[in-house]
């Protein structure tokens, strides 16, 4: 389609190409569009820089992964967010949940038309829950927000997010209501967090994406 190869070569390659080289000089510029194009595969998924190296030619090691991911962040196109731990909101070296900032960064690199996204719940509820981060790490990048997730053992919380004192875990649900475990975790571990979830059984979809989350974390 057009619109694909319009967001592919006119706003991604353009700016992987010009701002983001522009930023610092970079070494292996074919492994930045690789790691980008490995992002839109896994968007909404935590992912070890090591699995990240197995799958990427002449990787080099994982400095250079978390150090492009900082810059496609900064260039607005993708995040590596971190796991959330106590007394640090940002635990460095742990496995990044990759967020790509808009949705049509995912569905333009993608070769499955919308009704088969659609139909398939796995595949919908990563795109859904990609949504959600965009809009979060759109609206709150700058400090003093910090924007990270929260996995242990078989727990996980799709997204964290602190500031100052105050701690929010959200949970993305986009089918059937399902009891958020996840939520219950953290919240007994972290007391003082409060929650949210957005979809189903919690606020609805267009009602968040139409609020500037700041409002919701005020």
């Amino acid at each position: 389609m057009a619109w694909r190869a319009y967001v592919a070569d006119s706003l991604i390659e353009a700016v992987l190409a010009r701002d983001v080289l522009a930023m610092e000089k970079i070494t292996k510029p074919v492994l930045l569009r690789h790691l980008f194009a490995l992002a839109s595969r896994f968007h909404a998924q935590i992912l070890s820089y090591n699995n990240m190296l197995g799958q990427l030619q002449d990787a080099g090691n994982t400095t250079t992964l978390a150090h492009y991911l900082r810059l496609l962040a900064a260039a607005y196109l993708t995040s590596g967010l971190e796991r959330f731990s106590a007394g640090q909101a940002r635990s460095r070296g742990s496995s990044p949940k990759l967020v790509l900032w808009n949705n049509a960064l995912v569905t333009a690199l993608s070769t499955h038309s919308f009704d088969s996204i659609r139909d398939n719940p796995g595949v919908w509820g990563r795109l859904v829950e990609n949504a959600v981060g965009a809009h979060l790490v759109n609206h709150l990048q700058a400090l003093p927000y910090e924007v990270t997730y929260w996995r242990e053992r078989d727990d996980e919380v799709d997204y964290v997010i602190a500031h100052g004192d105050a701690l929010w875990a959200v949970e993305v649900k986009s089918g059937r209501p399902e009891r958020p475990a996840g939520l219950s975790a953290f919240r007994h571990r972290y007391p003082r967090a409060r929650s949210l979830i957005v979809g189903t059984g919690g606020i609805p979809l267009d009602e968040f994406f139409s609020t500037n989350p700041r409002e919701l974390f005020a």
